[in-house]
């Protein structure tokens, strides 16, 4: 080749490197106007930072590519991409759903209806850093506890200091006469699936439990045997549980007050053997030895609620009463050790009802009672017979209803709405469906010849007769009474014209009296005969 030619083909391959260097910055440099895009995009995060926008931000990032007129290959537009910025998830804390008087809606027993049997938080006294929070219910076939806990809310007043109290922890397992449906719930406290279909239940009393104000809590129970240190007959020996109170170590190094658990528990004992019942149902501590969690029953120790409470710097105790014992017994001694904690920790506290046996069966049966929100109706429940026919019930088939009790629930099956009392089913009502008025309006009767006006939801005392006064506002439907004529209003109702059957209570002396505008119901009155 000669020299000429080789300069040539050297001029050529420069030219042919100049024009692909050139072609390809063309290319692939961005223009001004991407640029710009990128500067906006930054100037858009800065400021959402500078003003400490938590909510979710949605970024747009667009890029636009202009071509060098001498491209070889188009090159498509990029598409738009959205990318969300992920928000942190806050746990969701459901309100408490207590508070005395607050109105409650009949259900149905199911486990996708587990949220409506949330437990009452009830709070008494006023609020300090020194707080009792009594825990009832956490298994639903250990009705001492339970009833106790409820006691506490309706027959007692705090006249200082600060008790809460929940009496009905495990609501479905009461209402299911079960330990537990969906497992022990006392088992739930160390780990705990957030499938398990109670998890919002225990992280809920978990909250409670580590409030600053609570200082010392007591969880009831009912246990089986009695217990004794030594063993001397398959009821009465180490394994048993009844008539202890239960600790899971002797001194609680991180609780800052109540730490000497063995004192507490052995100053609530010596109370207790004051006042037994008999000689068997002697109290004693029963030490868990939960933190060696050696044994078998020490690691189950370790998921309850108490050993939770004392991990978290809480002053803890369990309360067992024997299942051996009647229901009156174990809250008898239950309400006696509850009353002891109260003296340990400086609250004050006034009981309205005798300390003994027929002083708690009283107020455990007889000072019962519901009251309906669409009809004003009180109705009482003791001794309630186990079927009330033909009760008026709203044609959307709520019962929405005030009880005098926390533990007082109603559950829907079919057109039966069964009232239960704890665990007790106390009665039926076997639903007549109709639409209801609201008439806030007065009805006249005559009493024992007396004349007088009853608004519709009073109950009325009779002594030997009474007579409903037509006035041709309402229909009137005397429940369990039934006159030749068919009319049932302008005659004479003797206690012995009634079908007993029909009475509210067992004992045959309270009726309803139901008033209708056409086939809607307006409202009730009921009435009582009285000696």
């Amino acid at each position: 080749m000669s020299l000429g030619m080789l300069k040539l083909y050297k001029s050529l391959l420069a030219i042919l490197i100049i024009t692909l260097f050139v072609g390809c910055y063309n290319v692939y440099t961005p223009t001004k106007e991407v640029v710009k895009k990128e500067e906006s995009i930054k100037v858009v995060k800065e400021e959402s930072k500078s003003k400490k926008i938590i909510s979710k931000e949605v970024i747009i990032v667009e890029e636009k590519v202009v071509p060098a007129k001498k491209e070889t290959k188009k090159i498509k537009p990029i598409d738009k991409k959205v990318i969300p910025v992920k928000k942190e998830k806050k746990p969701v804390v459901k309100k408490d759903t207590q508070e005395k008087g607050k109105l409650r809606t009949s259900t149905s027993l199911k486990k996708k209806n587990l949220d409506e049997f949330a437990f009452d938080l009830i709070k008494m006294g006023k609020l300090d850093d020194n707080t009792l929070l009594i825990v009832g219910g956490i298994q639903g076939d250990e009705p001492g506890g339970f009833m106790a806990a409820s006691l506490i809310t309706t027959h007692y007043k705090i006249k200082k200091g600060s008790v809460w109290i929940v009496p009905n922890l495990n609501f479905y397992s009461i209402i299911k006469r079960s330990r537990g449906p969906f497992g022990d719930m006392n088992r739930k406290f160390a780990n705990l699936s957030k499938s398990d279909p109670e998890y919002e239940i225990v992280q809920r009393i978990k909250k409670y439990i580590t409030d600053p104000n609570v200082k010392l809590i007591v969880n009831l129970h009912d246990g089986s045997g009695f217990y004794r240190p030594m063993y001397i007959d398959k009821y009465h020996q180490p394994r048993k549980w009844g008539q202890t109170i239960v600790i899971d170590q002797e001194i609680l190094p991180n609780v800052k007050k109540y730490a000497d658990t063995y004192t507490i528990s052995e100053e609530v004992n010596a109370h207790l053997n004051k006042h037994l019942l008999k000689e068997e149902d002697i109290y004693r501590t029963k030490n868990t030895h939960t933190r060696f969690k050696k044994t078998a029953e020490e690691q189950e120790m370790a998921k309850t609620l108490t050993y939770y409470a004392v991990t978290n710097g809480k002053s803890a105790f369990g309360h067992e009463t024997s299942k051996s014992l009647t229901i009156p017994q174990r809250v008898y001694y239950k309400l006696l050790a509850l009353e002891k904690f109260m003296d340990i920790m400086g609250i004050e506290y006034e009981r309205k009802f005798s300390m003994n046996i027929p002083g708690i069966k009283k107020v455990l049966n007889d000072d019962i009672s519901i009251k309906f929100e669409d009809t004003d109706i009180t109705m009482p429940l003791k001794d309630i017979r186990n079927i009330q026919k033909y009760f008026p019930i709203q044609k959307d088939g709520v019962v929405k209803y005030l009880p005098s009790n926390p533990l007082i629930k109603i559950i829907k099956q079919n057109n039966v709405y069964t009232i239960f009392y704890g665990n007790r089913r106390l009665t039926k009502l076997e639903a007549d469906y109709a639409e209801h008025l609201n008439f806030d309006t007065v009805v006249k009767f005559k009493i024992d010849g007396k004349t007088i006006t009853a608004k519709l939801g009073d109950t009325v005392n009779v002594k030997k007769h009474f007579t409903v006064v037509d006035e041709r506002k309402f229909r009137v439907n005397v429940i369990g009474y039934k006159h030749k004529s068919g009319n049932e209003t302008n005659h004479k109702i003797y206690k012995k014209s009634f079908i007993k059957r029909f009475s509210i209570a067992k004992d045959g002396n309270m009726y309803r009296v139901e008033f209708y505008k056409g086939r809607k119901f307006a409202g009730m009155v009921l009435v009582n005969y009285i000696k």
